[in-house]
């Protein structure tokens, strides 16, 4: 049975936080700019296919689509059969695809885009199923004796008990906090959750989904931290510079820094002003891979010394490490 509708698609929240300049400042800092970066020469190969992956039915017209990240790249193209679903950034690798039809049979693929709009190849194309239509109103009880623990240091393993539902489970929804991050079928009571960060503290929800799309709430709350080192500076940006210039009667703080390397693209970071956070940064899908760069109102005075740190917001929704501390005074030489 062919679907020659168009379906929609419900990205994680962190792409849609991605589509605008946030600007937010102490009473010191009343402006906010943006960096750029070098997206390379255009040499080298395209990207890779991506692995592991995988479409699982979250209800009778919902599937959730997952894979393994691909270094170096800009973004991820899902398509259903020969069309394009949908375009999300390097740091998001899951999406559910919705408005499908129900009892009809899908096949996606996944391709990688580099910062030079080179397209790679196709994934090896998954295939799923959705169930059937079900009128029903009531939603499935909610996934008891949640619980889990670390497996190792990039990863965890939760469990819960079946939930139940007059209908049928079709899946279960996995939550780091409040963004939806894996999706498992509705015979599974366990799941991995992958792409983490060592010695760091995260927590978990499972809510259980039927075939009308009715949601259980939440489980409890499973509290976990990865194995390793959590002191951030894998996470950290580096090399960071801190400069001031003059213009229109007023001065501002230049920053320079190359962006940690971690799993996706940064698109988002934190200036903190003097032991605070004072700007956010949010780029699109040009944010800078090799060097960033960044320019904030700083005040009408000569010879104030501030102190600066930035840190980056990384693909699992956390922040990453501050940087080293830069000082720099106004109408010096930083």
């Amino acid at each position: 049975m062919r679907d020659a509708s168009v379906p929609a698609v419900t990205a994680p929240v962190s792409v849609l936080r991605r589509s605008a300049l946030l600007c937010g400042a102490l009473a010191l800092v009343t402006s906010c700019g943006w960096g750029t970066g070098d997206d390379g020469d255009g040499s080298g190969a395209p990207p890779g296919a991506p692995t592991g992956v995988t479409a699982e039915a979250g209800s009778a017209t919902t599937v959730h689509v997952m894979w393994n990240a691909v270094d170096g790249v800009e973004s991820y193209e899902v398509h259903r059969g020969g069309t394009l679903v949908t375009e999300v950034a390097a740091s998001d690798r899951m999406v559910d695809v919705t408005r499908l039809r129900p009892s009809t049979a899908y096949a996606f693929t996944v391709r990688a885009r580099d910062a030079d709009g080179r397209l790679g190849p196709h994934s090896r194309e998954v295939r799923t199923t959705t169930p059937a239509a079900v009128a029903d109103d009531s939603a499935p009880t909610r996934p008891a004796d949640a619980h889990g623990r670390a497996a190792g240091s990039r990863a965890v393993q939760l469990t819960w008990s079946a939930s139940t539902d007059d209908r049928g489970v079709v899946s279960y929804d996995i939550y780091q906090g409040v963004t939806k991050v894996h999706s498992v079928g509705g015979g599974q009571t366990t799941a991995v959750v992958t792409g983490l960060r060592a010695g760091t503290r995260y927590s978990f929800t499972v809510r259980a989904r039927d075939a009308a799309d009715n949601v259980s709430p939440a489980g409890a709350t499973v509290r976990l931290t990865t194995s390793g080192s959590g002191d951030g500076h894998a996470t950290a940006p580096t090399a960071l510079r801190a400069a001031s210039h003059r213009a229109d009667g007023a001065y501002y703080i230049d920053l320079t820094w190359i962006p940690p390397r971690t799993d996706g693209l940064v698109t988002e970071y934190q200036i903190h002003l003097d032991g605070r956070p004072a700007t956010s940064l949010v780029y699109g899908a040009d944010a800078p891979r090799d060097r960033a760069e960044y320019s904030f109102y700083a005040g009408p005075e000569a010879g104030v010394t501030h102190r600066v740190r930035v840190r980056a917001r990384l693909s699992d929704g956390t922040w990453g490490g501050l940087s080293a501390e830069r000082k720099v005074t106004t109408g010096g030489d930083g």
